[in-house]
């Protein structure tokens, strides 16, 4: 009878520790998995709007449907071992947005959601983005009081005071045990002579702390917290698939490496920005963040050789709605023949393509990958 009561006490306790991952886990909830190569997710913070409509004072948030400013934004790829790349992108970056044009890139989702957010971020950077998590106000000091607080050495005294967003800020230097409230003023502060890329430096900092504590044995029971405080203050598109191979790859041990968008400040009118080191930047992502197996990241060109009129185009938009981020069409010759892919990386394109054989006749200038469309293409 001792037995079972203990049994049964242990399953309620048990229930009771998962009970905030079950929202999240009833729809993403999968075995771990082993990949070929990483999952390159978006994450974003979505500022928070005011009601300057009601007559009190201050104005009250809005409720949240995450289409504001993305004032927070980072690149994690995870891979197969453990391996946690983080690219923090300042929310000032002068970019060139799909189907809209230049600006800061804090307005992207503004302007046209998260997927016009995702195509910024890889116009900018050359990687392609499997997915996106945009995550309120509200998550970070809903997860750092599920972690129990998070530990970070602050290294000067921080003192501010903005009635009109309910933020007040007063940190004293030292390290110390954030709880919620504080980690907003920690990740917030902007006073202290180096804007947004302080603030950029605090958040690989209390990411670091927060990853670290998370691998201790000592806190895995706070983990469905966590989770369920994430859940609970996010929109994504993660599929299954995708959540099973981050949780594969965080079982061999995440090991965070940070990095962050190189610059300088610049203006563009009276607007202040973040005028992007391209140099420096296709550096960083050339040794950090490639994946030499997926093609997505290689520069294919389309040829229509003896395919139906508007191919190439149909395809270069097909590859690019796949995550391809360098395609262009190349103009030849026409004549009689079937589709062919020329290229070391050839027969994986040609999965995408959908048909058509390699080839070892000589590409396009400049391509890794040169697709010819042939008399067996289908028409629209």
């Amino acid at each position: 009878m001792r037995a079972a009561v203990f049994v049964l006490v242990a399953l309620a306790g048990a229930g009771a520790l998962l009970s905030p991952a079950v929202p999240f886990l009833s729809r993403y909830a999968a075995l771990p998995a082993k990949t070929d190569g990483p999952v390159t997710v978006l994450l974003a913070g979505v500022d928070v709007e005011y009601n300057d409509k009601l007559p009190v004072w201050p104005w009250p948030a809005k409720p949240e449907n995450y289409d504001g400013r993305t004032d927070t934004i980072m690149l994690a790829q995870a891979w197969p071992d453990g391996r946690v790349n983080l690219l923090s992108i300042p929310r000032d970056s002068w970019v060139n947005m799909p189907d809209y044009g230049w600006g800061k890139i804090n307005g992207a989702n503004v302007h046209g959601g998260p997927e016009m957010l995702m195509g910024a971020v890889q116009a900018l950077t050359g990687v392609p983005v499997d997915a996106y998590v945009l995550l309120s106000l509200n998550a970070l000091p809903a997860l750092t009081d599920a972690a129990g607080g998070v530990t970070v050495n602050i290294e000067q005294a921080m003192k501010y005071d903005d009635n009109a967003g309910n933020l007040h800020i007063d940190l004293k230097a030292g390290t110390q045990r954030l709880k919620g409230e504080q980690a907003v003023g920690f990740l917030r502060f902007r006073k202290d002579n180096l804007g947004d890329i302080g603030r950029i430096a605090r958040q690989q900092q209390f990411l670091s702390a927060l990853t670290a504590q998370a691998k201790s044995p000592l806190n895995w029971w706070r983990l469905p917290g966590m989770i369920g405080a994430a859940d609970r203050n996010m929109k994504s598109n993660l599929t299954r698939t995708q959540v099973a191979a981050l949780t594969g790859a965080g079982l061999g041990g995440a090991k965070l490496m940070t990095y962050s968008v190189p610059g300088r400040p610049s203006f563009r009118g009276s607007a202040s920005i973040w005028e992007v080191d391209r140099a420096g930047l296709n550096a960083t992502i050339a040794q950090h963040f490639r994946d030499p197996n997926d093609p997505r990241s290689l520069g294919v060109a389309v040829v229509n050789t003896d395919a139906p009129d508007g191919s190439a185009r149909r395809l270069k938009a097909r590859l690019e709605g796949l995550g391809y981020t360098n395609v262009w069409i190349v103009n030849e010759a026409r004549g009689p023949a079937t589709t062919t892919a020329t290229g070391a990386a050839a027969a994986r394109v040609l999965q995408d393509v959908g048909h058509g054989a390699v080839s070892q006749a000589s590409g396009a200038s400049g391509a890794d990958v040169t697709v010819r469309l042939g008399s067996d293409t289908p028409a629209e």
